[in-house]
This record gives C-alpha cells, sequence and structure tokens, in this order.
C-alpha cells in the first residue's frame, strides 16, 4: 500500500483504517497475502516518486497499491507535475513488472471547474496510458458526508472506513493469486 493519509489512517486508530480492515480480509479468504502499508500522511505525487525505487527494492511486491495525488490536488499543484510524476511511478512499476493498481481521486469544484476536470481526468488517462486498473473514486460516498469525516472536512473518520474498504474490495480482490 503506497498511499497518503487516506491510506495512513490519519486520526483514527491504525488498526481501524481500511488498510487494517483489507489485512483482515486477506488474512480470512487469501492467507497467503501479507500488507506492508508504507503509506505517509501528507505524501504527494513528488514526494511518491521520490520514496518509490527504495520501497521496491526493498519489498519486491507482487501488487502496488498506489493512492496519491488528493495532497497535489489540494495544494494546486501544477497538472503537468502530477501527470508526470505519475507517470514516473507507473513507469518504473511498469518496468519492475509489478502489477499496480490506481486509486482514482477526484477534486472537489471549488478549486474551479478547468482545474477540477482536468485533474479529474488524469487517473483514467494514466490507467489507460500505463494499462493498469483503476480503482473507482476512493471516497465515493464519504466526501462532502460531515458526518463520515473528521472535523477538518477532508480525512474520513473510522467509522468511514468500512465503506473505503467495500469501495475498493470488489477492484483488489480479482488481482490477488
Amino acid at each position: 500500500m503506497f498511499g497518503d493519509s487516506l491510506s495512513a489512517a490519519y486520526g483514527i486508530d491504525l488498526d481501524k483504517g481500511w488498510v487494517a480492515l483489507l489485512e483482515n480480509q486477506l488474512q480470512k479468504t487469501h492467507p497467503n497475502w501479507q500488507v506492508v502499508n508504507v503509506s505517509i500522511s501528507g505524501e504527494t505525487t513528488s514526494g511518491g516518486l521520490s520514496r518509490l525505487p527504495a520501497e521496491l527494492e526493498k519489498h519486491s511486491p507482487d501488487l502496488v497499491l498506489l493512492e496519491l495525488g488528493a495532497n497535489d490536488g489540494l495544494r494546486g499543484t501544477p497538472l503537468k507535475s502530477i501527470q508526470k510524476n505519475f507517470s514516473a511511478m507507473l513507469q518504473l512499476l511498469a518496468d519492475s513488472k509489478t502489477p499496480t493498481l490506481l486509486f482514482e481521486m477526484q477534486m472537489p469544484p471549488n478549486y474551479g471547474p478547468a482545474y477540477t476536470k482536468r485533474f479529474n481526468t488524469i487517473y483514467k488517462d494514466l490507467s489507460s496510458e500505463f494499462d493498469v486498473t483503476l480503482v473507482p473514486f476512493f471516497l465515493d460516498g464519504i466526501a462532502g458526508q460531515e458526518q463520515l469525516n473528521q472535523p477538518d472536512g477532508i480525512h474520513p473518520t473510522a467509522e468511514a472506513q468500512p465503506i473505503l474498504f467495500k469501495n475498493v474490495w470488489p477492484t483488489i480482490e480479482p488481482h490477488l493469486k
């Protein structure tokens, strides 16, 4: 698991996060799999790109769940930079022959229609270009739901974590051999 605060269980107990729920599910249904969560709160695509080679070498993963980009978008990072960083990461993963699932992120409309629309197409474009599976919008059913987000309005609560897990499991499960 290579992501940001959404996968690092920001603001909640680590064992309540969706990645812990994934680990629990794997123990039941795919006991030969284990999760190594190297997600970091605040991570950007630039930071991810700088960390990825060492993490690939250290862990030699059989599957990478790539969940980044939200912090870039919230900071208004130029879209070309986001795309370039993702492309470099996906190329590294392709070169290492590591199957990858790319988690789709979306920006709220308050960033302006042009930025929001272009940001929201990056994931589909990259998924197609690099032939990686796209996990549909990770925060579906949670984004904008006050009762499912911490007071910052950005990070899901512990109660929202099962929804995050349900959002991703149907896409992850077929990739487990």
